[in-house]
């Protein structure tokens, strides 16, 4: 479980195909991983991997398959820019909402303007997430928590303010750019409680 709120951006040191599957290595741009383990659920972009093997400043993990097929860590190279945040530990802050990793699937930015020093992205959601959405409820972007400002059928809108656009890769998105989305996940369980309702 996560909370939204990226720790460092870290970077691909190498992005390797193996088997349908992508192994991957990650520099964690400065984030202590003393802690970390083999194990670890760590968010990449959004995605919880596992952590395979960890050392001082970088990680391997392994995007299956099932992961490459729902989220964008297929176009990971070397090089490429990625949001980082470690497991929460029971007892610290919950800054953001709760955040299960579990990409939804890919989204599209169709619009992104200057909004008095924030960026104001103009979002398109994958079509079966759209009625997930709601005015002031929340959303994860590769791995950020944000907050939702307008919904307009399968498109909604959120401000990346400024500490945000500094701390995470938001800042450099464009139009036309895909990324790793994920609904709120009480939206989650109340469609599928709903949906019991209605069956019974």
């Amino acid at each position: 479980m996560f909370t939204g709120i990226v720790r460092a951006i870290g970077r691909v040191v190498s992005a390797t195909s193996a088997e349908g599957a992508l192994r991957l290595a990650i520099d964690t741009g400065g984030l202590d991983t003393g802690a970390w383990h083999a194990g670890d659920s760590i968010c990449l972009a959004g995605v919880c991997l596992t952590a395979e093997h960890c050392e001082a400043g970088r990680f391997t993990a392994c995007a299956s398959r099932e992961t490459l097929a729902h989220t964008t860590l297929g176009s990971l190279v070397r090089g490429v820019a990625v949001n980082i945040e470690p497991a929460i530990v029971m007892g610290g802050a919950l800054g953001g909402h709760f955040v299960t990793g579990h990409v939804d699937g890919v989204a599209r930015v169709v619009a992104a303007r200057e909004d008095a020093g924030s960026l104001q992205l103009s979002i398109e959601a994958p079509p079966m997430c759209a009625h997930l959405l709601a005015p002031k409820g929340s959303v994860t972007i590769d791995g950020v928590s944000l907050t939702v400002n307008r919904v307009n059928g399968s498109t909604f809108e959120v401000n990346i303010v400024p500490h945000t656009r500094a701390v995470t890769t938001l800042g450099t998105l464009a139009s036309g750019a895909m990324v790793n989305f994920e609904a709120d996940i009480l939206a989650r369980h109340l469609e599928r409680l709903l949906d019991a309702q209605w069956r019974q």
